[in-house]
């Protein structure tokens, strides 16, 4: 349910956080450098399809060449996805894929951790409804209130 890194406990105490099976809140982002956040929510599965549709609008706004830095998740590399590529590029989006386990170079994954790790209040996690109302919040709050200050990459 809830992102706990660690707690205290005394010896006798037990101590967890409830897991329970139901309605999730997935999203799909990219983020910038100055921490401009675009970004889709679903309460179903985010799949190659969901990243499809969500590459098609995105490739219709772009006014300038564009390049957007994925991970190898499967649904970024799906048939679905890697057949609209080509088209994709004659609008001005381009697919550039990190090298296999490095987390590290993708900047989203630090917007995932610290919205679990801190952006995010346990409380929020009572309800789904309080979970997904504090989710897109943040989501949208990231890069005005909400700010990660990557480094430079010169």
């Amino acid at each position: 349910m809830g992102y706990v890194p660690y707690a205290w406990q005394f010896k006798d105490e037990k101590l967890g956080v409830p897991a329970v099976r139901g309605k999730q809140v997935n999203c799909f982002g990219m983020v910038s450098r100055s921490s401009q956040l675009l970004f889709q929510t679903s309460y179903g599965n985010i799949n190659a399809g969901f990243i499809v549709d969500f590459f098609e609008g995105f490739s219709l706004t772009i006014s300038r060449m564009t390049v957007v830095v994925l991970d190898n998740a499967k649904i970024h590399v799906a048939q679905k996805v890697k057949e609209r590529i080509s088209c994709w590029q004659e609008r001005g989006l381009f697919l550039f894929f990190l090298p296999p386990y490095s987390p590290h170079l993708n900047l989203c994954e630090r917007v995932w951790k610290e919205m679990k790790a801190r952006w995010l209040k346990p409380e929020e996690y009572h309800s789904f409804d309080m979970l997904a109302y504090a989710v897109t919040q943040c989501l949208f709050n990231v890069g005005t209130e909400l700010r990660i200050n990557f480094s430079d990459y010169s």
